[in-house]
């Protein structure tokens, strides 16, 4: 009985329904193929963490993208 945890920041940028289905049914497929899971047994959750919530650098995901975009436009 696979279990996936997917995370992802949320927000604006968050997956929409469309694309965390997507995730749901591609990454079932591939335990499938790969390791001869059983699809029914098989857990996909996707965690949307807000951007304030993960960082990398000393810095919150926020700040991050917000400089990224400050550097775009600039």
């Amino acid at each position: 009985m696979p279990y996936v945890n997917i995370k992802v920041t949320g927000g604006s940028e968050a997956p929409s329904a469309e694309q965390k289905a997507e995730l749901i049914r591609e990454v079932t497929d591939v335990l499938v193929r790969v390791l001869g899971k059983n699809p029914a047994t098989t857990t996909v959750i996707i965690e949307e963490i807000p951007m304030d919530n993960w960082g990398m650098g000393g810095e919150t995901t926020t700040v991050r993208r917000r400089k990224a975009a400050a550097q775009k436009t600039s």
